[in-house]
């Protein structure tokens, strides 16, 4: 399990941490709400300051190694998921910076995770230009339409990664307990403020 993820999972319910968490660029100590690069080698992202974060607003500051990972959360028009090969409601889908489309699910085990099908993927694109625009390895576009949802978004790939902590977290037994599905509900409430 990635440590981001671990920090995740770990980290307490009401968001408040008993020791402060570090930027990971410079070891200042940084807020619970910050904003996060994408280590581009290692996929993961790791957490930063503010003035950290403005170094990285420009991608030739990195030199391609990191990526700011955007804070803007946009709900998209809906389109038929099931177009995408998704086996589940719940998916998120996050195009590679060298090509190509990977989708994941989230589990009680982490994230799983198939290549999408590139004409599945360019007729998404089709009916729902948004997507178009989706930056490569720090965007992705979530679908829920678990339990009769329709919520269709492009979000932070750090958001994913919440979700699925989220889940491991939650989930209880065999069809995830009574926790589970509330949890998620709150976070696609989240998604609207």
């Amino acid at each position: 399990m990635s440590s981001a993820l671990r920090r995740v999972i770990q980290r307490p319910a009401d968001g408040l941490a008993d020791v402060a968490e570090r930027c990971e660029m410079c070891g200042l100590a940084v807020p619970v709400e910050h904003r996060h690069v994408l280590d581009v080698r290692h996929g993961e992202p790791r957490c930063v300051c503010q003035a950290c974060s403005l170094l990285f607003e420009r991608d030739a500051a990195a030199e391609g190694r990191y990526r700011l990972i955007p804070g803007r959360r946009l709900r998209v028009p809906e389109f038929v998921a099931a177009d995408l090969g998704v086996p589940v409601g719940l998916a998120f889908f996050v195009r590679q910076p060298g090509g190509g489309v990977v989708a994941h699910y989230p589990s009680p085990a982490g994230a799983t995770r198939w290549e999408v099908e590139a004409a599945a993927w360019e007729a998404v694109e089709g009916t729902c230009p948004p997507v178009r625009e989706m930056l490569p390895g720090v965007q992705a576009l979530l679908v829920n339409t678990a339990r009769g949802r329709r919520e269709h978004w492009l979000v932070p790939i750090d958001d994913c990664y919440r979700l699925v902590a989220l889940i491991r977290r939650e989930w209880r037994g065999l069809s995830g307990g009574s926790e589970v599905w509330p949890a998620i509900d709150g976070f696609f409430a989240d998604l609207d403020e």
